[in-house]
């Protein structure tokens, strides 16, 4: 079964623009990594200021294998921010395809213009699918 990486990013207001266009920056880069499924950034609507960035995999092996790739190292340098080891699932740039336990790492980083984090915190959440279900076809 497929395992599933969440990265739990505090964003503060004044930073989620910045936030959300390092994750469009990175369009992409982790689309072309083996055993990746899918990525989603969600923003939160009300009550809180974390981001959750989902990514799905076909297996850990997988996940282990673009998070220490070239292409996720390129990603978080090109976001202007260091990755912290075994933190993010998200792509490089972000982030899934990802993947850093920080904040500070590609896609989430920094002020406009300044290359430094835009999360003041981010937690890894690994899970494996165990059911999961896709519309009808009708």
């Amino acid at each position: 079964m497929s395992v599933v990486k969440i990265n739990v990013l505090t964003v503060p207001p004044a930073m989620r623009e910045t936030l959300e266009s390092r994750f469009a920056g990175r369009a992409g880069m982790v689309e072309k990594a083996d055993g990746f499924e899918w990525f989603e950034l969600l923003r939160p609507l009300e009550g809180t200021d974390t981001y959750l960035v989902y990514t799905r995999w076909r297996s850990e092996e997988d996940f282990q294998k673009w998070q220490s790739s070239m292409a996720f190292s390129e990603g978080h340098r090109a976001a202007g921010a260091e990755a912290a080891p075994g933190a993010h699932g998200h792509p490089g740039g972000a982030p899934t395809g990802a993947p850093a336990g920080n904040g500070a790492s590609g896609g989430h980083g920094g002020q406009p213009g300044h290359g430094g984090p835009a999360a003041s915190g981010a937690t890894l959440w690994s899970f494996e699918v165990v059911q999961s279900a896709a519309p009808a076809a009708g």
